[in-house]
C-alpha cells in the first residue's frame, strides 16, 4: 500500500543581504541568482510542492541501512564486555580479541562510544595502557581528556590524573606533559601552571603541543597575564606555529580587539601565509559573526578563499554555525549548497545536525528532507543526533509508522533516543489514536530515565483512563516515581478519580498515599471521589479519616459529603462509637457553631437514626449553642424520614407552643408527611397551616396532590387545586401532569371535578382545567385538534416534555400513525425525547400488532442509552 508523503509547502525567503552573498560568489564562482533563497528541491518545483509516493517499508529499509553504517561489531562486543563484566573477567575476554593496539585503533574505539558510555571508554583506555608493547600517546591522552571534559566529569578526570601521577613507569617529560595537558583540558589551568613551574625547576620542559594546550586553557579561563608569559616561552623556544597563531587570534577576539585580530591575520597573509590555518580564520569569522558583523566576516572569508593559501573548511563550518544560530537559515542552507557545488565542501555531521535541528524546529521540512538526503548521499555516518532528528522529521510529516519501525529497531543500530524524539513519537501516536503504541514508547522512555514532560504524560494517562486501562496508568506512575520523575498533580488526581469510578478505591488510596508522602496535596474533587468510593464499599472508617484529612489540607467538605460519611458509619458495627468519634474531632477543629451540629443532625436523619440526631440537637443546648431554624428543620426531617410520625408531631407541637412557626417549618412538616405516605395527617396539617393565613409552598401543593391522587382521593386533590387558584397562583406543570395522568387511567378525576364544580363557585381557569381533564378522560377525540389541545393546556399550566408524553400516549390510543407524526413535530419544536417518550411508542406498536416497527423504535431507544419500562418489558 502506497503512503503519500506530502511535505509542508514553504515560502521562499528573499535574502536579507544580497551584497553579503555577492561577496561569496562574485569571483571565481559561477553566477548564482540571488532572487531565490533556496534552490529548487529534487522533489519540489520552484513554486508548487509535488507529491512523492514511497512505500513505507522502502523508506524504513533505506534509513535502516544508513543508520547501520555506523555500527562496528567488534567495537560493540568490546563495549559490551567492559559494561557487563568485572575487571579481571574483562581483561581475560579482551585478550581473546588479539587486538594490534595502535594510536589509530585506540582513538577509533574511544570515538565510537564517547557520547554514550564514558565509564567504558575510561576502562578501555586503562586496559590499553596496561598492554605490553603499547604506550598511550599525546593524541590518546588528549582524546580521553576531551571525552571527560565534554561530559563535565571533572571530578572523575581529576581522580584519573591523580591516579596517573602515581604511575612512575612513564618517562618524566612525557609524564609532566600529560599531566599539564590533562589539567588544562579539565579547566584547571592554575594546577597546570603549578606543574609547569615544577617541571622547569627540575629542568624539564613541555613539548610544542602541550604548550599550545596550556596556552589555550589560559585564554579560555581569561588568565591573560599567564597567557602572555607562556606565549613568550613558546616564541623563545621556536614553538610558534599555526595553532599558536590561532590561539593568539582567539585571545584578541575574546578581548573584543577585532580590528587588531584582523590586522594580525592579514599580516600573516601578506607574509605568504606562513602560520596561517583554517582554524585561525575560523576564530575571527566566529567572533565577527557573534558581534553581528556578517558583511565584514563574509569579506574576510572571500579574501582568504581567493588567496588559495588557507584550507577554508573550518571557516565555512563556523560561518554555517553562526548563520544557523542567528536564525538566518535560508542563507545557511544556500551557502552550504553553493560551497558544496563550487568547492566540494562537505560539512561534518555535527554541522549538518545543528542546521537540520534548527530547520526542524522552524517546520521547514522540505529543507530538512533535502539535507538528510545530502548526508546519505555523502556517506556521512549518522550519529545519535542525526537519527533522532530523522525520527522527529517522520513524525512531523505524518509518517508515524515509519518513525515507529525505526524506533523499534533502535537496538540494532545503537540509538539512544532523545527526550525530544520520545515527545514527538508519543504525541504523533496519540494523534493517530494509537494509544497502546504511545504507552509502550512512554514506558520505555521512563525506563531509560527520560521523562517526556508533564503535559505529554498527562495526555497519554488521560487517554488510557478513558479506555479504562488503569493498570497501565498505574504502571507508568509507579515507574516514573521510581526514577524520581514527577507527573503533574492534576494527572495524579485524574488517575485517582478514575480508579475510584472503576470501583478500585483501594488502588486510588495507595496513589493518594504516595502523593502525601511526596508532600503533594490531593485536590478537593479527588478527596470527594475517594470518600465516595469508600462509602460505596462500606468503609466508613476510612471515609471519615479522609474527611478529617481533607480539612487538614485546607479543603472544605459540604453537607452532602458529611451526610454520606455519617450514613456509611451508621451502617457499620458499633455505629454510635464511630458517629461520636467523628463528631468529637469536628467539634475540636472548629469554633462552636450550629453548622457542625447541623451536619450531624442531617447525617443521622438520613441514616435513619433520629435518636442520634436528637442527642446532637440536645448537645447543642447543653454546650450553650441555640439551635437555629435549620437545626429545627433537620430535626423534624429526621423524625419524618425514619417514619416516627408521632415523635415528629410531638416535636412540631412543642415548637409551636413555644413560638409562632414560620412557613418553612410548616412546609417541612407537610412535605415530610406526604413523603412518609400519611395522606390524612398531611391533609389536616395543610388546612391547619391555611388557618394561620400562611400560604403553603408550591412543593406542599404538588406533593399532597400527588399523594392524594395515588390514594384515589381525587375530590381532595381537586379541592387543593381550587385553593391554589383562589390564592392567585397558577397550576404548576407537575400538578397538571399528575391530574392528566390519572385522567387517562380513570373517569373518577373528571367526576371529582364535576362534584367540586357543583359545590363551589368555580373560576374560569378551573373550567378550562375541567375541559382538559374531560378530554383526557375520553370525552373528546384528539385526532384532529392536537394544536388546540396544546393551547388549552397552556392556558392551564406550562407545557413540558412530560405533558407531551401524556399527549403522545393519548394519541397512541387513537392511532400509532398520529402518535408518530406528533413525535416528529415535538422534535421539530426542540423538545428532547426521554425514556418514556420512546417507551410509549414501543408499547403502542406492540399493542397495535406491529412488532417490526416496535423493534425499530426499540433500537433507536437503546442507541440513546434508554431502557424499556417494566410494563413494556412484560408486554414484550
Amino acid at each position: 500500500m502506497l503512503l503519500t508523503i506530502r511535505l509542508a509547502r514553504q515560502k521562499s525567503r528573499t535574502l536579507k543581504n544580497t551584497h553579503l552573498l555577492y561577496l561569496f560568489y562574485s569571483t571565481n564562482t559561477p553566477p548564482i541568482s540571488t532572487t531565490k533563497a533556496i534552490p529548487a528541491y529534487p522533489f519540489v518545483s520552484s513554486n508548487v510542492s509535488r507529491v512523492d509516493e514511497l512505500h513505507p517499508k522502502d523508506v524504513v529499509l533505506s534509513f535502516n541501512e544508513w543508520f547501520m553504517s555506523r555500527k562496528n561489531p567488534i567495537f560493540d562486543r568490546i563495549f559490551e564486555i567492559l559494561r557487563t563484566q568485572d575487571d579481571i573477567t574483562a581483561d581475560i575476554a579482551m585478550s581473546r580479541f588479539n587486538l594490534r593496539l595502535s594510536e589509530v585503533l585506540v582513538l577509533d574505539v574511544l570515538n565510537y562510544e564517547k557520547n554514550k558510555d564514558i565509564l567504558s571508554c575510561l576502562k578501555f583506555f586503562d586496559w590499553a595502557g596496561r598492554q605490553l608493547g603499547f604506550h598511550h600517546t599525546r593524541a590518546t591522552f588528549n582524546a580521553i581528556f576531551k571525552i571527560l571534559s565534554k561530559e563535565k566529569l571533572m571530578s572523575l578526570m581529576v581522580e584519573f590524573l591523580d591516579k596517573y601521577m602515581k604511575q612512575r613507569y612513564f618517562h618524566k617529560a612525557r609524564f609532566y606533559n600529560t599531566l599539564v595537558i590533562g589539567y588544562a583540558v579539565a579547566g584547571k589551568p592554575e594546577l597546570a601552571l603549578q606543574l609547569f613551574g615544577r617541571m622547569r625547576f627540575q629542568g624539564v620542559d613541555l613539548d610544542a603541543f602541550a604548550y599550545n594546550v596550556l596556552l589555550n586553557a589560559l585564554v579560555e579561563d581569561g588568565f591573560y597575564d599567564g597567557f602572555e608569559m607562556v606565549l613568550k616561552q613558546i616564541k623563545f623556544r621556536g614553538f610558534e606555529d599555526a595553532i599558536t597563531h590561532a590561539i593568539f587570534v582567539k585571545s584578541l577576539c575574546q578581548q573584543t580587539e577585532l580590528d587588531r585580530a584582523e590586522e594580525y591575520l592579514r599580516g600573516l597573509l601578506r607574509n605568504g601565509g606562513v602560520g596561517l590555518s583554517g582554524i585561525v580564520v575560523a576564530n575571527l569569522v566566529d567572533a565577527l559573526c557573534k558581534n553581528k558583523e556578517f558583511t565584514r566576516a563574509a569579506s574576510l572569508v572571500q579574501d582568504f578563499r581567493e588567496s588559495g593559501l588557507v584550507p577554508m573548511e573550518q571557516a565555512y563550518s563556523v560561518w554555517i554555525k553562526d548563520l544557523t544560530q542567528a536564525g538566518e537559515l535560508s542563507e545557511a542552507v544556500y551557502f552550504l549548497k553553493g560551497k558544496k557545488l563550487v568547492d566540494g565542501y562537505v560539512p561534518d555531521v555535527f554541522r549538518y545536525n545543528s542546521l537540520v535541528c534548527r530547520l526542524l524546529r522552524e517546520n521547514r521540512l522540505e529543507e530538512v528532507y533535502d539535507l538528510l538526503m545530502d548526508m546519505k548521499e555523502q556517506d556521512i555516518i549518522p550519529d545519535d543526533v542525526t537519527m533522532n532528528v530523522t525520527l522527529c522529521f517522520f513524525c512531523k510529516v505524518g509518517m508515524a509508522d515509519v518513525a515507529l519501525e525505526l524506533y523499534d529497531s533502535r537496538a540494532e543500530f545503537g540509538l539512544s533516543v532523545s527526550s525530544m524524539t520520545y515527545n514527538y513519537l508519543i504525541n504523533t501516536l496519540l494523534g493517530d489514536a494509537s494509544v497502546n503504541e504511545a504507552y509502550l514508547v512512554l514506558k520505555n522512555a521512563i525506563q531509560q530515565g527520560y521523562f517526556p514532560g508533564r503535559r505529554t504524560f498527562s495526555i497519554i494517562a488521560d487517554a488510557l483512563c478513558r479506555e479504562g486501562k488503569l493498570d497501565r496508568v498505574k504502571e507508568l506512575v509507579l515507574a516514573s516515581l521510581d526514577r524520581n520523575c514527577m507527573p503533574s498533580d492534576s494527572m495524579y488526581n485524574k488517575f485517582i478519580s478514575a480508579l475510584c469510578r472503576a470501583s478500585r478505591v483501594e488502588d486510588g488510596y495507595l496513589v493518594h498515599g504516595e502523593l502525601s508522602r511526596l508532600d503533594k496535596v490531593t485536590s478537593r474533587t479527588t478527596y470527594f471521589d475517594l470518600i465516595s468510593g469508600f462509602n460505596k464499599s462500606s468503609r466508613g472508617d476510612i471515609a471519615a479519616r479522609l474527611l478529617i484529612e481533607m480539612q487538614e489540607k485546607g479543603h472544605s467538605p459540604d453537607r452532602r459529603l458529611y451526610r454520606a460519611v455519617i450514613c456509611c458509619l451508621c451502617q457499620m458495627e458499633d455505629p454510635e462509637k464511630l458517629f461520636y468519634s467523628l463528631l468529637e474531632v469536628q467539634l475540636s477543629q472548629h469554633e462552636p457553631s450550629c453548622l457542625v451540629y447541623n451536619y450531624f443532625i442531617d447525617g443521622a436523619g438520613h441514616a435513619g437514626k433520629p435518636e442520634l440526631a436528637r442527642d446532637v440537637y440536645e448537645m447543642m443546648t447543653r454546650n450553650g449553642i441555640t439551635p437555629n431554624l435549620q437545626s429545627e428543620i433537620l430535626m423534624l426531617q429526621s423524625y419524618l424520614k425514619a417514619g416516627k410520625i408521632a415523635d415528629a408531631l410531638n416535636y412540631f407541637r412543642d415548637l409551636s407552643n413555644r413560638r409562632n412557626l414560620g412557613r418553612k417549618l410548616w412546609n417541612t412538616m407537610i412535605v415530610g408527611l406526604c413523603k412518609a405516605n400519611k395522606p390524612d395527617n398531611a391533609w389536616n396539617m395543610f388546612w391547619e397551616m391555611r388557618s394561620t393565613h400562611l400560604r403553603p409552598s408550591m412543593e406542599c401543593y404538588e406533593e399532597l396532590v400527588k399523594l392524594l391522587c395515588a390514594w384515589r382521593e381525587y375530590y381532595k386533590a381537586i379541592c387543593l387545586v381550587e385553593d391554589l387558584m383562589q390564592v392567585g397562583r397558577r397550576v404548576s406543570s407537575f400538578i397538571g401532569n399528575v391530574l392528566l395522568l390519572h385522567s387517562l387511567q380513570t373517569q373518577r378525576v373528571f367526576s371529582a371535578w364535576m362534584h367540586s364544580r357543583d359545590l363551589n363557585n368555580t373560576k374560569d381557569q378551573s373550567l378550562v382545567l375541567g375541559d382538559l381533564i374531560n378530554t383526557f378522560s375520553g370525552g373528546s377525540n384528539l385526532d384532529s385538534d392536537i394544536s388546540q389541545i396544546e393551547e388549552l393546556i397552556r392556558q392551564c399550566f406550562p407545557l413540558d416534555i412530560y405533558t407531551c408524553n401524556l399527549l403522545l400516549r393519548k394519541l397512541s390510543i387513537s392511532g400509532m400513525d398520529l402518535a408518530c407524526n406528533y413525535f416528529e413535530s415535538l422534535c421539530k419544536k426542540g423538545y428532547e425525547p426521554n425514556r418514556w417518550t420512546y417507551d410509549i411508542l414501543v408499547h403502542g406498536f406492540l399493542k397495535d400488532g406491529r412488532p417490526s416497527e416496535a423493534r425499530r423504535w426499540m433500537d433507536e431507544m437503546f442507541s440513546k442509552g434508554f431502557d424499556l419500562t417494566e410494563a413494556t418489558k412484560a408486554f414484550v
